[in-house]
């Protein structure tokens, strides 16, 4: 901003005024507004004898005024110590996936969803700070919330916000999982002529099971409920789609449901599936070798414990081999 003075012709005569410049942000372009009417020329001139001269020198002076207060002095006590309760440890490395994340145009989607929605707090900043913490500090919600303070962004929600936002994160699941994949395809491209197959499955801490959470086969080998959660990736091994089972479900029985969903929702073309050996199972091979309703025919690469194998198996595999193989677990080495 910057102030000139203003000569003008009235009826009553010639008059000077201080007008004041400043950026228009919102028509992004310089404007002038009034500042100052210093009075008419003629009455002025019996106060100062070079009144122009006089009132220029005025208008340099509160533009010298204008830009020294706009400038800020700070004084530093080194023999100060800082207090042990002071937070003064930040992270740096979160902007490596905040620029993927920005590139993704997730800021976007998210903000986009929750624009008619009637609660108030930010869908997109909750999500930043899971999504951060989830890569680099791996902890539970209430966690996650607590580390929000070791970053330079600014998370101004409360820790029940995060609570509410996962409902809404439900709804639009679907919904970001093919946006994701559409933004990943078109910037940095998707190869699905190979796709890998995994299950996991999250325990809760609680006593009584429902339609999702039921007792199953845990990871951990732990009694609580479970939920199964099987996923598709792409032949980077970038997530593609997920779904979610109850507790009690089969790994080899989430393997259709979810290669059906990909074909449908991502038109991958043919496939070669590669997956362990939760999901091997004649239903699943034979589903792959076309018994659906389109016949399409993909390849697939299962494994199989050859250790726990039928002996009539073993021979089969181990025909022609004219060293001593050595079996351990799933691996079939030779020596």
């Amino acid at each position: 901003m910057a102030y000139r003075l203003d000569v003008r012709e009235q009826i009553k005569g010639t008059y000077l005024i201080i007008q004041k410049k400043y950026w228009d942000k919102e028509n992004k372009k310089p404007k002038t507004k009034h500042h100052e009417t210093l009075g008419y020329l003629h009455e002025l001139q019996k106060q100062y004898p070079d009144l122009i001269a006089h009132f220029k020198e005025v208008v340099d002076q509160m533009n010298k005024d204008e830009k020294s207060s706009s400038k800020l002095t700070q004084e530093i006590d080194l023999s100060e110590k800082i207090p042990n309760e002071t937070h003064t440890r930040y992270n740096m490395g979160y902007a490596v996936i905040m620029k993927i994340y920005h590139e993704l145009e997730l800021d976007r989607f998210f903000n986009n969803k929750a624009r008619h929605e009637a609660f108030k707090f930010n869908t997109n900043s909750i999500m930043k700070l899971l999504t951060i913490t989830r890569i680099l500090h791996p902890v539970s919600k209430r966690n996650s919330y607590d580390y929000k303070d070791n970053f330079f962004e600014r998370f101004d929600f409360e820790l029940y916000d995060v609570y509410r936002a996962l409902s809404h994160y439900s709804k639009i699941g679907m919904k970001c999982q093919r946006f994701i994949s559409d933004q990943i395809k078109e910037k940095f491209g998707r190869s699905t002529k190979l796709m890998y197959f995994d299950v996991t499955n999250f325990h809760f801490e609680i006593d009584k099971t429902d339609e999702l959470r039921k007792r199953g086969k845990e990871k951990n080998k732990r009694q609580d409920p479970i939920v199964q959660m099987a996923m598709a990736m792409d032949a980077d091994g970038i997530p593609l789609y997920y779904k979610l089972f109850p507790g009690n479900t089969h790994d080899s029985k989430t393997f259709v449901p979810v290669f059906k969903d990909v074909c449908v929702r991502f038109n991958p073309g043919r496939v070669i599936a590669v997956a362990d050996m939760g999901c091997t199972s004649s239903d699943n091979i034979y589903f792959l070798k076309g018994g659906d309703r389109d016949k399409r025919i993909n390849g697939y690469v299962f494994s199989f414990s050859i250790r726990k194998s039928s002996e009539i198996f073993k021979k089969y595999v181990l025909r022609g081999c004219s060293a001593t193989p050595k079996i351990e677990n799933l691996i079939l080495t030779y020596h």
